[in-house]
C-alpha cells in the first residue's frame, strides 16, 4: 500500500525480527558530553556510618551529567569532602574551576531516610537552595531524582525532568517462543516494572497527560488493537479493534481524546476518539497514507505523517477550519513528528545520506538540524521540559534506547544487558 506502508511494516519486522533475552532494567552509557556544560561538583553525602543501598550523591551527579547541561567533577579530583555549606572552603573549589557545589548528608529515620542537601554558588560564595527531604526505605533513588530536579531548575531556570518515567517494549526468545513485554521505569532506566506481557507484538506506548495510563497497540488477538491501561492498577480497556490497521495512539493534552490511525474505511487515515463515549471523528480524507498523529501542546492542532507529496513528510491539521499545512521540506523522508512542549520546535526522524536520524526543525524558520549520529533511529519522544529526546536505535546487532539533547551537544544510550529494547515514550511531569 505505497512506500509509507512498506516502511511501517519494515520497521515492525526490524523491531521483532531477531531478538535475544531482554533484561528489564536499563543502564546509562554517556556517549557524548556537551562542550558548553557547566562545571559542578557533587560531594559524596555523609552518612551515620552505615552502608546505604543507594549512593545518593552519585545518582544526582549522573542525572546532571546526562542532561548535557553539567560536567560533574570526578570524585578523585576532590580535595575536600564537606557535608554542609558551613564547611565549604570556596577558594579550593574555585581553583578546580567548579562553579556550583552540592553537599549533603543522609541519616536513617523511623520510617526511612532523611536527605539534607545544599547547593552552593562558588563564585558568589553563597547558598542558593537547601532542603531536607524524606525518603522511604526503598525510595532513596526517588529522593535523589527530586533533588536533581531542584538543582537543575535553580541553576537553569528550567524545570527538571529526572523524576519522570519512560515506557518501552522488550522481547525475549526467538521465533515461535518470542515473549514481548511493556515496561515503565525511572527516566534513568532503573526501577523497571512490567505493565504487560504478551506472546504477540506490542507497539506505540503513549502516556496520558496525568501519567497514570498508557495507550498502546497490541497484537494479542492476532490483529492490531488499541488498548488503554492504568499503570497502577493494571485495569485496561480495548478502544479500537476495527478491521485493518489500529495504530499510533496519541493523547490530547486534556486527556479526553485519543488520536489514532485507522484503515477501517480503506486507506490509513487519522481519527480522533472521545475516550469516554468512544465516538470517532475522521480528521483526514485523502488517497494517501496518513499516520503517526501527535497533538500540539495547546490541543488546537495535530501533526501527522503523510505520503501525499510522494514521500513521507509531516503535516499539521488545524481544528476548527480543518486546514492542512505541510511542515517539512528538507529531504525526501521526514516522519514520526513530535512537537516541543512550547510548540516552537518539531522533533522527527529525518533520512539523510547517513541514514535515519533524529532531527529538530524550528517551526518559524523551517531550519532543520540533525541531532543524533547513529544510522537507524526511530520512535522519538520528547522530555516534558523539552531538553532531551529519547529514541530507539541500533548498537551493533542490538536495539537500544538513545537520548540526545535538544541542541545535539550531548547524548547517551540506555542498553539492556541482553536483547533489544524499542518503542520508548517519555512520561509527562508526574506532579
Amino acid at each position: 500500500m505505497k512506500a509509507l506502508m512498506t516502511t511501517w511494516l519494515a520497521a515492525l519486522l526490524l523491531m521483532f525480527g531477531t531478538l535475544a533475552h531482554a533484561q528489564s532494567d536499563l543502564t546509562i552509557e554517556i556517549t557524548r558530553g556537551s562542550d558548553r556544560a557547566t562545571p559542578i561538583a557533587v560531594v559524596p553525602f555523609a552518612t551515620d556510618g552505615e552502608s546505604l543501598p543507594e549512593d545518593v550523591a552519585q545518582i544526582i551527579s549522573d542525572d546532571l551529567e546526562r542532561s548535557g547541561f553539567f560536567a560533574p567533577l570526578s570524585r578523585d579530583a576532590m580535595y575536600d569532602r564537606p557535608s554542609s555549606g558551613d564547611e565549604v572552603r570556596y577558594g579550593q573549589w574555585r581553583a578546580l574551576d567548579v562553579r556550583y557545589l552540592v553537599v549533603g548528608n543522609v541519616s536513617r529515620g523511623a520510617d526511612g531516610y532523611r536527605i539534607r542537601y545544599e547547593l552552593m554558588d562558588i563564585s558568589g560564595q553563597r547558598r542558593m537552595i537547601g532542603e531536607s527531604v524524606s525518603a522511604g526505605s526503598n525510595e532513596l533513588r526517588g529522593g535523589a531524582h527530586y533533588i536533581s530536579d531542584q538543582i537543575f531548575e535553580a541553576i537553569t531556570g528550567i524545570r527538571g525532568a529526572f523524576s519522570t518515567r519512560i515506557a518501552y517494549v522488550t522481547a525475549q526468545g526467538a521465533d515461535q517462543d518470542m515473549q514481548f513485554a511493556l515496561y515503565v521505569a525511572d527516566a534513568d532506566g532503573h526501577n523497571s516494572q512490567q505493565v504487560l506481557s504478551s506472546r504477540e507484538p506490542i507497539l506505540s506506548p503513549a502516556w496520558s497527560p496525568d501519567g497514570r495510563k498508557l495507550a498502546y497497540v497490541s497484537f494479542e488477538t492476532e490483529r492490531p488493537a488499541i488498548y488503554v491501561q492504568d499503570v497502577g492498577t493494571g485495569q485496561r480497556a480495548r478502544l479500537a479493534s476495527f478491521d485493518g490497521i489500529n495504530g499510533a495512539p496519541a493523547w490530547s493534552p486534556d486527556g479526553r481524546r485519543l488520536a489514532m490511525t485507522l484503515s477501517k474505511d480503506g486507506q490509513p487515515e487519522i481519527y480522533v476518539m472521545d475516550v469516554g463515549s468512544r465516538n470517532l471523528e475522521r480528521i483526514t480524507n485523502n488517497s494517501s497514507i496518513d499516520t503517526e498523529p501527535s497533538w500540539a501542546p495547546d490541543g488546537r492542532s495535530l501533526i501527522f505523517t503523510s505520503d501525499r507529496s510522494g514521500g513521507p513528510q509531516i503535516y499539521r491539521y488545524s481544528f476548527g477550519g480543518g486546514q492542512v499545512e505541510r511542515l517539512t521540506f528538507t529531504g525526501n523522508y521526514n516522519a514520526r513528528g513530535r512537537l516541543s512542549p512550547d510548540g516552537e520546535a518539531l522533533f522527527l526522524i529525518h533520512r539523510s545520506s547517513n541514514g535515519f536520524q533524529v532531527a529538530r526543525q524550528d517551526l518559524e524558520s523551517g531550519r532543520l538540524v540533525v541531532l543524533s549520529d547513529s544510522r537507524w533511529d526511530e520512535s522519538p519522544s520528547v522530555a516534558p521540559n523539552g531538553t532531551m529526546v529519547i529514541f530507539a536505535t541500533q548498537q551493533g546487532n542490538s536495539g537500544v534506547l538513545g537520548a540526545v539533547s535538544a541542541d545535539g551537544r550531548a547524548s547517551y544510550r540506555l542498553p539492556s544487558a541482553r536483547g533489544d529494547v524499542r518503542e520508548p515514550a517519555w512520561s509527562p511531569f508526574l506532579n
